[in-house]
């Protein structure tokens, strides 16, 4: 019986000492995670949209919130897979966000693109609509690959960057052969 009274004691002081009510600036966020239903340390799942799997979303951290619904990410990785499952590409980000309700993905920070072809995209805010393919962005972001570089402000692509515009000051840089004399 004493033995379960000190683990009790332990168990309380523990659980008091875990919460923090002071936020540091470097800690805010949009989210406020103290409301988080879950915490993981690590998390791993599969996009799929009708039953195919279209993307597997990996996060060093993860705030469970809405009823498990939206997770807030940290050091968000996702890998991109075509309708026949082949690797599409890879998107990084600082931070992420994704809906199970709408299916919208999306990151901040840093935000990086990589097709399996060597093409990247790079901008502050990407936004991934699961159910369209889109990507979309409100931001700068810059666009190469070995030809060259694109930039701009606001984007909309397809999946594999097959169909691409820009919203406003488009601007470029590619690579030209001229014919030796």
């Amino acid at each position: 019986m004493r033995h379960v009274a000190l683990l009790a004691a332990l168990l309380a002081a523990a659980g008091t000492g875990c919460r923090d009510t002071q936020q540091t600036a470097a800690a805010a966020t949009a989210t406020d995670v103290s409301n988080a239903d879950q915490m993981f340390l690590g998390m791993r799942t599969i996009l799929t949209t009708k039953g195919v799997q279209r993307a597997e979303l990996l996060a060093d951290t993860a705030y469970v919130l809405e009823d498990q619904t939206r997770f807030d990410l940290r050091k968000a990785h996702v890998n991109f897979t075509t309708d026949l499952g082949a690797p599409q590409g890879t998107m990084d980000a600082q931070k992420g966000m994704y809906s199970t309700r709408t299916q919208i993905l999306e990151g901040w920070g840093d935000v990086i693109v990589k097709l399996v072809d060597g093409r990247t995209l790079k901008s502050p805010h990407i936004v991934y609509n699961q159910l369209t393919h889109l990507i979309t962005s409100d931001t700068t972001y810059t666009m190469s690959d070995s030809r060259g570089s694109q930039s701009g402000i606001g984007l909309t692509s397809n999946q594999s960057f097959s169909s691409f515009s820009c919203a406003r000051n488009c601007g470029g840089r590619t690579n030209v052969a001229l014919p030796e004399k």
